[in-house]
């Protein structure tokens, strides 16, 4: 008994309701499901040796790898400069640049896929306005084909890659930037030698997040793409639909969950970027470039009297660029932008058109596609029952991911890192090989095909978001405030309750928005679990677009568009009333 009171006494025991779940639903299958792909009880590689003996399989597979590093390299080529402008830009242009950033990011994967079939079809807007002005005869194939499923990836991953190095950069100390300038250092040199290197966390963090995503990507390649692109996803997909193998289903979902891993242990093995200097250099590439290095500094060396008579002419003017890196710095943001808007801007134009069919700009104005998606119980009653389960999905993650969180940040750092490790991991991983794990989880339980076991599937993953946000909130939370209602003799529970709870309230509804999010946008699990019995608007969606693409999508779309508005309105309001609570909480205090 005293071991169970001491036990019910250790922080780490509010992660245990979300472990639960999370073992139940998802930790166990998936150790059944690598066990079967080992021929358990047997335990041998046949199953490996069958799939990569497979000149189809191994195809599939290095074509994934492809278009998941293509994808995360123009992502990091676009991502990077328009983050170093963000967060150069002036604090309410940064706002604002950050806000238009966080809109897409928000926004239904789907409802942005769709927008670009609208777009890159054959009576899509860019064949409809290369027609008009009659520089093309017949519409362009600018679809169902590689360029497309890059277009569609990079577009909805690039704020993944943004919002990481913006977080990043800011922490720069943009003094050290000066101090090499002061020293005699080109502003590009600065940049280089400076500024990158201090960034780097940033770009790993990124590219870790873009990738291991991408590896998992499912609607976008079979929307966008023609059948000479399809994804490894796909295939696990196909496989689960149609002939059930689970042998070889087992084998897929962990040759994609090994390449993830791997990534994610390459990147953690020195997320510093440095070396043991004490290690002797062998002969190879490094060498030869330590080697170009050295002829540059002494290259540099001999032209050091005329860049101090250049640094003495330049030491008093002004710091800040020339007009052209200006206009090109707010050319190349504004692009960046409007490949981030403009989708959805179309599509919610489009969805207000009077014709049969969409067109841009249309031809007439009218409310027919949003009557019809109000009007079709098909659809209405699809809408309900994404917003009925987002709900109990949101209270049951929230409350799960809240206890986790405040447990983890009163735990040690070794039990932190490896329990959130394993709460984040149905979001760190393939999101196929997460459904396929649930999926086989949840026919254990008797819940495939029911709306309880969409919940569940839904709710293991919206709960690593919980943990995160609040996570995030309770690090700045101060724990005197705690100890000093202890010492006015509150309970632990009053003290919860009426300390700690107001004080990280934005933190838990801001889980809670992202919980519910997650809920209302997941597909693939969601088409896994559902058993065509159930039907959520992502998967009403999914069903439109791949079958006759009925223009009624574009009203739900858009819908789907201004959702993330509401979020980011009431997460501010919830920011602004805290805010004004802690004024006048102190406001009292000083009286």
């Amino acid at each position: 008994m005293q071991i169970i009171q001491k036990l019910g006494r250790l922080p780490i025991v509010l992660t245990f309701p979300g472990l639960a779940l999370l073992l139940v639903v998802f930790g166990i299958p998936i150790v059944l499901l690598f066990l079967t792909s080992l021929s358990a009880p047997d335990f041998s590689l046949a199953n490996y040796s069958a799939f990569l003996s497979n000149s189809a399989n191994v195809g599939v597979l290095l074509q994934t790898i492809e278009i998941s590093v293509i994808a995360t390299i123009i992502c990091i080529l676009i991502g990077y400069p328009t983050a170093y402008l963000i967060v150069a830009a002036s604090k309410p242009l940064r706002v604002v640049l950050l806000v238009l950033v966080i809109i897409p990011y928000l926004t239904s994967f789907l409802a942005r896929t769709y927008a670009w079939i609208v777009i890159l079809g054959d009576s899509g807007l860019i064949n409809n306005i290369l027609l008009h002005f009659g520089l093309i005869s017949s519409p362009l194939q600018l679809i169902f084909n590689r360029m497309a499923v890059y277009i569609g990836m990079v577009h909805i991953m690039l704020p993944m890659m943004i919002l990481p190095l913006v977080s990043v950069m800011m922490g720069i100390d943009k003094s050290l930037i000066s101090a090499a300038r002061s020293m005699g250092a080109r502003p590009f040199t600065a940049f280089w030698r400076v500024f990158i290197p201090l960034s780097l966390p940033g770009v790993r963090s990124g590219s870790l997040l873009v990738f291991v995503i991408c590896l998992g990507f499912y609607i976008t390649p079979a929307a966008l793409g023609g059948l000479g692109d399809a994804m490894l996803s796909t295939f696990i997909a196909a496989q689960v639909q149609t002939t059930f193998e689970l042998a070889g289903i087992a084998t897929s979902s962990f040759v994609l969950l090994a390449i993830a891993v791997t990534m994610l242990s390459m990147v953690g093995l020195d997320l510093s970027g440095s070396s043991d200097q004490g290690t002797p250099l062998r002969k190879s590439w490094p060498s030869r470039v330590i080697s170009v290095s050295a002829l540059n500094r002494y290259l540099g060396e001999l032209s050091a009297p005329s860049r101090a008579r250049r640094w003495t002419a330049h030491l008093y003017k002004s710091g800040g660029g020339n007009g052209w890196s200006k206009i090109s710095g707010s050319a190349f943001i504004g692009l960046v932008m409007t490949f981030l808007l403009f989708p959805e801007i179309v599509v919610i134009i489009m969805s207000f058109s009077a014709g049969a069919f969409l067109e841009f700009p249309p031809s007439g104005l009218s409310l027919q596609w949003y009557r019809s998606f109000f009007g079709d119980p098909v659809w209405y009653g699809a809408t309900q029952t994404s917003i009925k389960i987002g709900i109990v999905v949101t209270i049951l993650s929230t409350v799960f991911g809240t206890l986790a969180a405040y447990g983890l940040s009163r735990s040690d750092a070794l039990t932190r890192r490896s329990v959130t490790m394993m709460i984040l991991a149905p979001i760190t991983i393939p999101a196929i090989v997460v459904g396929v794990a649930t999926y086989l989880g949840l026919i254990k339980l008797g819940l495939i095909g029911s709306v309880t076991g969409i919940v569940l599937a839904h709710s293991i993953g919206a709960m690593g978001y919980v943990v995160v946000i609040v996570s995030a909130t309770m690090a700045n939370f101060d724990r005197r405030l705690e100890q000093a209602a202890q010492s006015m003799r509150a309970g632990p529970l009053q003290t919860f309750m009426r300390v700690t709870l107001p004080l990280i309230r934005p933190g838990i509804i801001g889980g809670a928005l992202f919980a519910f999010l997650h809920s209302f946008d997941e597909v693939v699990s969601t088409s896994l679990v559902s058993g065509f019995s159930v039907y959520t608007l992502p998967l009403k969606m999914w069903e439109n677009i791949r079958n006759e693409v009925d223009p009624t999508v574009a009203a739900v779309a858009s819908l789907l568009t201004l959702l993330p508005v509401l979020w980011l309105v009431a997460l501010y309001v919830a920011w602004w009333r805290s805010r004004a609570a802690d004024q006048e909480a102190l406001s009292k205090a000083t009286i």
